[in-house]
């Protein structure tokens, strides 16, 4: 095998996944070399051949392409050849190379002519060409070449977009006697321009609307299309197209409108590629006949740089830093390799040229880094400085804000003939110049009497929804309330004025995690309760208290801001036309004592009243509006909490061992029409027009074969259908199952957090006993019971006082036995015990939980 490829027209280059392949025909076979960019040279590498029979002047290369394969999803590197037999037909043959440098044959057909016009490799992998105004295509699919109906002097794209596959944007003789309702083109525009532009998409056999690509007042002068972007919104295909005219103009398209045009420096481009750099800037790459490259900026649409004598343009990540860059491989007739000349630029900090040696620059470049290093380390303690600064300046704001606060509280108490209750210095962050006096708590009733007293404005908003027959009410709690809780809910109780109401409804748990940021959302349910009772309507008690209406409850726990929720039936509370409720907050508030261990205190808080009426809800005013906005969905943070609170959630975890699963997002965003939240992009919301609207879906892949499909719905009917339409696209080797207890990972992480608490309820326990027993043999051995403080001759003068001193010691040794073996008392023992069973217990459920997830 040869070392080097030759350099002439028979030797083609191809970028995938940050290499060069280098593919030619050499003594019949078809010889493959890897390269990387190593020391400012491409170079290294391994090699591979595919033998052909008969002789190499009867063999050659069409074109080559990255396509992916549809059986797998991988993305492969392709090349097409062409091979003549003896009876005078022509054979092709495509092939597929693998990472170990095999070759595979993906599809082999035979032809009567030879494939010169708009060959296109596309996935599948798919060999699709134009002959005699005709459009042929052929895959490991379909095993037979095709040909779809229509006609066509060129195809200036092909490609896939979202919702209709493969799609072939193409120019034809304008067809003067047909009615094309779709692009509503007359016959006189026909006549006049002589050619019209379409579309037309290969697996469902159908036209589309040509103009939400361009218009047809461009298909005579268009040379090369890019489709940059598309999407399906609302029925309705979008898309951003850049194009090259044979005007010399570059001419950027958004949903078929012309946006801007730029005037290109040299004269008959032929083909337009696209390369987003780093900064995420979007390139043009244009090139000329005549061998000539330009690039142009997309968002100046400014022609950037240009070069001539260009044999080929690659578009990849060359060395390695995440984003793209260009190879410019140029015409060198004094050598034979392909890389001989070359230049790599992304037009910004990355350019590397042929011919300069970079291992000699390499302890300049560390110098230089090592500079920028202490550069940067200088910026950032100056920028920390400032931060900190600004945090002071935000703190002192906050002081003064809280402090005319208050004020503007104890001038309104003073006029309504209130007494006002100052809040503690310590929380304001202030230094009490007298004794602090603890007020006594106010209740709310007599279910509050025994409650902490917490400040007055805790809640910063109380808001209502009604999600299908079900009412949420939501309570957000502010910053400033800092209160180590645990066991948070609501209850909403039904005002006196209503007191012949008295529904009862057993409440069902679950909690939703938020973070501040709204970048991640998840959900994990409580531990099982016992099935909810009948409820009941009582119109005939009258207590005194106000009547309790027990709920269903959902709960939201933020480090920032914290958010409970409540949801319960709707229909009961409407039988009475207007009802007005209390909302209460309930938790534990946790107390350390002096042993180590910690003690619950319950609280109830007053968060405020809810009124709710049958006008309002027939007028909408509590709806939950979930409306698309572009591509997303523009609902309010509330509108989701409300929606998530009253859906049924469910996760399957989806494995596939042989197929990737890029089919679940397209299932989401095609067939169940979703959108994602605009204040949270990881969920998605359903718009579909039937029973699934409504439904929530977060999609998490863990790898390319692994993920977890999160559904929040109405009922179990909707999952069935949803679960349906999902094996419909799934691959068959498929293996879904249903995550009951949660994720493993965060199961794990509460089983160490139970654990440790465990521990420490053992040790402190253990620790309080001990250190009882020691104060308790220093208070034995207080300096006046003691007889070592008189010196020892003193106590040896007689045998009297020897005998004395005998005794004591004896006594004072058994005292010491009794202190260290004491025996403890049943109560303390009992409240130990019941303390390391509760820890013991909640370790056990979690081990429970994960054996079932």
């Amino acid at each position: 095998m040869a070392a080097e490829p030759p350099g002439g027209g028979g030797a083609h280059a191809l970028p995938f996944g940050g290499q060069v392949l280098v593919l030619w025909l050499a003594e019949a076979e078809l010889r493959l070399r890897r390269t990387a960019l190593c020391g400012g040279r491409f170079g290294g590498g391994s090699s591979g051949a595919f033998g052909l029979r008969g002789r190499r002047r009867d063999a050659a290369i069409v074109c080559c392409g990255c396509a992916a394969h549809a059986a797998t999803g991988v993305v492969l590197p392709c090349v097409l050849l062409r091979r003549r037999k003896r009876s005078e037909a022509l054979e092709y043959l495509l092939l597929a190379v693998h990472a170990s440098n095999r070759f595979e044959l993906s599809c082999q057909f035979e032809l009567d002519y030879e494939l010169k016009e708009d060959v296109r490799l596309l996935g599948g992998p798919t060999v699709l060409w134009r002959h005699a105004d005709r459009l042929f295509y052929i895959s490991p699919g379909t095993g037979t070449v095709r040909s779809p109906p229509v006609q066509l002097s060129s195809v200036v794209w092909a490609g896939e977009i979202e919702g209709e596959g493969t799609v072939v944007l193409g120019v034809r003789t304008a067809r003067l006697q047909e009615d094309e309702a779709e692009d509503g083109l007359s016959a006189s525009d026909r006549a006049i321009w002589g050619t019209e532009f379409f579309g037309y998409a290969i697996e469902a056999q159908k036209m589309l609307a040509s103009t939400c690509f361009m218009p047809h007042a461009y298909s005579r002068v268009v040379s090369s299309v890019h489709v940059c972007k598309s999407e399906m919104l609302k029925k309705q295909l979008r898309t951003s197209v850049v194009a090259v005219t044979h005007k010399n103009q570059l001419i950027w398209f958004q949903d078929g409108h012309p946006k801007g045009v730029c005037e290109l420096p040299y004269e008959k481009p032929w083909s337009i590629k696209t390369a987003v750099t780093s900064g995420n800037h979007l390139l043009f790459i244009v090139s000329f006949a005549s061998g000539n490259v330009c690039v142009v900026r997309s968002e100046n649409l400014q022609v950037a740089s240009k070069w001539q004598k260009v044999k080929s343009v690659l578009v990849d990540d060359f060395v390695g830093c995440g984003t793209d860059q260009l190879l410019l491989l140029f015409k060198d007739d004094s050598s034979t390799d392909l890389l001989s000349t070359f230049k790599i630029t992304d037009l910004g900090k990355v350019n590397y040229e042929s011919g300069i040696n970079y291992k000699d620059d390499v302890p300049a470049a560390e110098g230089l880094q090592e500079n920028g290093l202490l550069t940067i380390q200088a910026l950032e303690k100056r920028l920390q400085a400032g931060l900190s600064s600004v945090r002071e300046l935000q703190q002192h704001l906050g002081l003064k804000k809280r402090v005319l606060i208050e004020s503007c509280r104890a001038l309104i108490d003073l006029v309504e003939e209130r007494s006002h209750i100052l809040p503690a210095a310590k929380k304001e962050g202030l230094v009490s110049l007298w004794d602090d006096v603890e007020n006594p708590p106010h209740s709310l009733s007599k279910e509050a009497s025994s409650t902490s007293k917490v400040p007055d404005h805790f809640v910063e908003k109380l808001w209502q929804r009604v999600v299908g027959e079900s009412l949420v009410v939501g309570v957000k709690l502010t910053e400033s309330f800092s209160l180590s809780l645990s066991d948070v809910s609501l209850s909403l109780v039904v005002d006196q004025d209503f007191s012949s109401i008295s529904p009862i409804i057993e409440c069902r748990n679950k909690i939703i995690k938020l973070n501040k940021a709204f970048s991640a959302l998840s959900v994990s349910s409580c531990q099982i309760e016992p099935p909810p009772k009948k409820m009941k309507l009582d119109l005939h008690s009258k207590n005194d208290l106000k009547n309790q209406v027990h709920k269903k409850c959902s709960k939201i726990n933020l480090e920032g801001a914290k958010t409970v929720t409540a949801v319960t039936s709707l229909s009961p509370l409407l039988a009475f036309h207007c009802v007005c409720c209390v909302v209460l907050l309930h938790a534990k508030k946790q107390k350390h004592q002096n042993d180590g261990l910690q003690k619950s205190k319950k609280i109830t808080l007053l968060c405020g009243k809810v009124l709710l009426s049958l006008e309002d809800i027939s007028d909408g005013k509590y709806s939950v509006k979930m409306l698309r906005d572009n591509s997303y969905c523009t609902g309010s943070m509330e509108d989701i909490l409300a929606v998530l609170a009253a859906s049924m959630r469910f996760s399957f975890q989806i494995q596939s061992s042989d197929f990737t699963l890029t089919s679940v997002n397209s299932w989401l965003l095609g067939e169940m029409e979703c959108t994602p939240f605009k204040e949270c992009h990881d969920y998605m919301f359903c718009h579909k027009a039937e029973n699934v609207y409504s439904t929530v879906f977060n999609w998490t892949l863990k790898s390319p074969f692994e993920g977890v499909l999160t559904l929040f719905c109405r009922s179990l009917t909707v999952l069935f259908q949803c679960l349906h339409s999902l094996t419909k696209v799934l691959p068959p080797s498929c293996d879904v199952k249903l995550l009951k207890s949660g994720s493993k990972d965060v199961l794990t992480e509460q089983l160490a957090l139970a654990l440790e608490k465990e521990m420490l309820t053992s040790r402190t326990s253990l620790s309080s006993k001990e250190s009882k027993a020691e104060n308790s043999l220093i208070r034995q051995n207080e300096p006046g019971k003691k007889i070592i403080d008189a010196p020892v001759t003193s106590l040896l003068d007689s045998e009297d006082k020897v005998q004395q001193f005998r005794m004591k010691l004896q006594n004072e040794r058994e005292e010491s036995v009794l202190n260290m073996n004491q025996t403890m008392n049943g109560t303390l023992y009992q409240e130990m015990a019941l303390k390391l069973a509760e820890a013991q217990l909640s370790s056990d459920m979690i081990v429970w939980r994960l054996n079932k997830s």
